[in-house]
């Protein structure tokens, strides 16, 4: 069960802008990546607040109202699925956390992440980058329920424009039916490209290896 006590350290010792930080989407093999961020008042305690993964739909989105209620700070970013093939998975997961806390209005006084370092972010702000950081810090499980509601919200939408592959049930992860769809449709613009399971379905005429993306993604068609 998430609690406060990573929060709780700094929060005694006077520092009071404590920022969580967590992300939706880094598995699935079509859509983008999200970045919720969330910062609460000091000695702030609810112990409903968990890792998203851990809730159902109805309980994130209750808590999701809640957080927006009492958080001194919360935000989201969304990488799209042209930076997530541009730049790997986890350095998208990376440039999103650094960009959502650049956009903070006030400069964080500690940073906590879901075992994620932050190469350039200001070396004099503590981070703790927290394995299994959801289930550990209210804050950054705060930060996973903002990115995952977000983040099927967007699945949501884009299931309107590509009814064809049921994003508004699998959220465009690798599922068995996702699949059969690949093999039936082909693959659209939201699909990540430099996922194995759908390099197999660009067009041949178009095929390039998995090195050739990485080292120069422009040659996606």
């Amino acid at each position: 069960m998430a609690n406060f006590d990573y929060e709780n350290q700094y929060w005694w010792s006077g520092k009071e802008i404590v920022a969580g930080l967590d992300e939706a989407g880094r598995g699935p093999i079509a859509g983008p990546l999200v970045i919720g961020i969330c910062v609460f008042p000091p000695f702030y305690d609810n112990y409903e607040i968990n890792d998203s993964k851990q809730l159902t739909d109805k309980k994130r989105r209750k808590l999701l109202e809640i957080i927006k209620r009492d958080a001194l700070y919360y935000n989201f970013e969304v990488i799209s699925v042209e930076e997530v093939d541009q730049y790997n998975i986890y350095a998208a997961t990376q440039l999103g956390m650094e960009r959502a806390i650049k956009r903070m209005e006030k400069v964080p006084e500690a940073i906590l992440t879901d075992a994620m370092p932050l190469p350039h972010i200001d070396k004099k702000i503590p981070l703790e980058a927290i394995i299994k950081g959801d289930c550990k810090s209210v804050t950054i499980a705060a930060a996973s329920i903002i990115a995952k509601v977000v983040r099927d919200d967007i699945m949501i939408e884009l299931d309107k424009k590509y009814p064809q592959y049921n994003l508004k049930q699998n959220k465009g992860y690798c599922t068995m039916q996702h699949m059969n769809c690949l093999k039936e449709y082909g693959i659209c613009d939201i699909h990540r490209k430099t996922y194995e399971p759908v390099i197999q379905y660009i067009k041949h005429d178009e095929q390039i290896t998995i090195d050739e993306i990485l080292k120069d993604p422009q040659n996606i068609k």
